[in-house]
């Protein structure tokens, strides 16, 4: 049956010359797409103009045979497009810059070409969620409002008005006190490590700690600095710290928020031995926040550079909060490591490219950046849910860790499996997950890194009913 959408706000159920929806269209599979992208053509396309008030999402629904939450996240994702608005007890419209806002590209599609691995193994967010208007809007506010200085050179250290942003958003969610000349901002958490590596090498510095299990791609990049690297155990409290102090490293990489890929959280009494190990040692904690954003079953942990400054190098990003691809981290170092590193930064590029810079701060400073993390932070925990109860119901026997923040989950795989051709066998069968050995350098049990952020529940539900049956860990 089809259902009319008129340009002066009521809906019908006869076709006519608006707009024609025929669910009989809809693929099986990635119905919220189609309805989406039905949507944004007739609305980039003029044939719904602004102002038109769209079915309520129950009623739309209803006369489309499917679920009302198909309609609801496509009303969500053309809003975040800002193709729509959502007006208080007024329904949901066309929104009046609608024509402006349609030259902004399409999210990626809802389900993988059949050629593509549906990817459960990234804990990225869910990057169709990426606030593509209100991004828009801020890169359009700077280019009318920058002045002469800042469209030119800009400070290898990073744009004064991102620094400044980014020092008062750190003092709110991390409780770090540091003014915008002690930041450094950086190409990501990648670009901050290597220019933190290339320093400490310049100093004499060739080796570093790190925690095994860890992020493989933070080891590849100290590996190709650094002559060493010292694997030290990570277990339910986090880094080993007397493992750590049987070394001779005077630099150990951390990620005491949300250690990955294990989840655990750096435990109080390790943090206290960790700094006393710093300061007896006269070395260098490295602070990667990773995952520190999204937190669900417990209150958020203060970021380790808040108790030792001169001890603690901090890095992190919002790869994880808006997307990888702007490429955007900072760093904030001791005083001694500063000015070397900002003219090492110099000498590398000149620094980050300043618009997106100032982008970012216009989010930062209008609160945007913070009601989009609201929204995400729901929208990942619904996902998170959704994985738990699905690897509960399907991989029976396994357990998981890491379950109350982050964007991944880490099941633990009975002894006798081996993770790696699991893995394996799970791309054979078209989609991606990643196996625990992979972030090891020394042995230990299987497991397998779930990626739970860009999905939603039923894709999610499907992949892993299908890992269960692959593993036998369910009757087939």
């Amino acid at each position: 049956m089809d259902c009319l959408i008129e340009p002066n706000g009521s809906y019908q159920m006869i076709g006519s010359d608006f707009l024609n929806l025929d669910p009989a269209t809809a693929p099986p599979r990635g119905r919220t797409a189609w309805l989406t992208q039905q949507l944004r053509t007739a609305i980039t396309d003029g044939t719904l103009a602004p102002g038109t008030r769209l079915p309520a999402s129950r009623v739309l629904a209803g006369e489309l045979s499917v679920a009302r939450g198909t309609v609801v996240e496509a009303y969500r994702r053309l809003g975040e497009e800002g193709l729509l608005v959502t007006n208080h007890g007024g329904g949901t419209e066309v929104a009046a810059l609608a024509a402006t806002s349609a030259s902004l590209p399409n999210p990626e599609p809802d389900e993988p070409t059949p050629k593509e691995l549906l990817n459960i193994s990234a804990g990225v967010p869910d990057l169709s969620g990426f606030p593509r208007a209100a991004w828009l809007r801020a890169e359009r506010r700077v280019l009318t409002t920058a002045t002469a200085a800042e469209l030119g050179y800009a400070d290898p250290q990073g744009t004064p008005r991102l620094r400044t942003a980014l020092a008062n958003w750190l003092a709110r969610s991390r409780g770090i006190t540091a003014g915008p000349e002690q930041i450094i901002v950086t190409a990501g958490v990648t670009g901050a490590l290597s220019l933190l590596a290339q320093v400490l090498r310049d100093q004499g510095i060739t080796d570093c700690a790190i925690e095994d299990p860890g992020a493989d791609g933070n080891r590849r990049i100290l590996d190709y600095w650094l002559d060493t690297l010292h694997p030290i155990p990570v277990d339910s409290a986090g880094l080993d710290v007397t493992a750590l102090a049987r070394t001779d490293a005077r630099a150990v990489l951390v990620t005491p928020a949300h250690q990955f890929p294990t989840g655990v959280v750096l435990a109080p009494d390790r943090r206290r031995e960790l700094l006393a190990w710093a300061e007896a040692r006269g070395g260098l904690v490295v602070e990667d926040d990773y995952d520190s954003e999204y937190r669900y079953d417990r209150t958020p942990v203060r970021a380790l550079h808040a108790a030792a400054p001169e001890r603690v190098v901090h890095i992190s990003s919002l790869s994880k909060v808006l997307a990888p691809a702007l490429r955007i981290g900072w760093m904030i170092a001791p005083t001694d490591l500063h000015d070397d590193l900002v003219r090492k930064r110099w000498a590398t590029d000149l620094g980050s490219p300043a618009l997106p810079q100032l982008a970012l701060a216009d989010l930062i400073d209008s609160g945007t950046l913070e009601r989009h993390l609201r929204s995400l932070r729901l929208r990942h925990r619904e996902r998170r849910d959704a994985a738990v109860a699905a690897i509960r119901r399907y991989l029976l026997g396994c357990r998981i860790e890491g379950v109350a923040a982050g964007l991944h989950l880490l099941v633990r795989l009975p002894e006798h499996v081996d993770d790696t051709m699991l893995a394996a066998r799970a791309e054979e069968a078209g989609f991606a997950v990643q196996p625990l050995s992979a972030h090891r350098i020394s042995p230990g049990p299987p497991g397998l890194i779930i990626g739970y952020g860009p999905h939603p529940p039923p894709r999610l539900e499907a992949a892993l009913q299908t890992l269960g049956a692959i593993g036998r860990f369910t009757p087939a």
